[in-house]
């Protein structure tokens, strides 16, 4: 199965380079942009008898090595194999 984690800072966790991003973007006349937060996307095949299962083993990864998870959420998408 096709497992997809984002991965974002929790709410209220300075985010230095999306800061730096907004700058960037308003400096070359993106000025309606804001809020900007950096995160990112990890993308893996999980071999798992169901979803369920999945979505179980994925959770333990982020939890044991994906995600920081004092600082970050993560979420978890489950495509099933076609």
């Amino acid at each position: 199965m096709k497992v997809t984690v984002n991965i974002s800072l929790k709410e209220g966790v300075l985010d230095p380079q999306g800061r730096a991003v907004e700058r960037s973007l308003a400096s070359i006349g993106f000025t309606e942009a804001s809020n900007v937060r950096i995160g990112k996307q990890i993308t893996l095949d999980v071999d798992a008898e169901d979803t369920a299962r999945a979505h179980q083993r994925a959770a333990r990864m982020c939890e044991q090595i994906l995600a920081n998870t004092v600082i970050e959420d993560y979420e978890i998408t489950i495509e099933e194999d076609q």
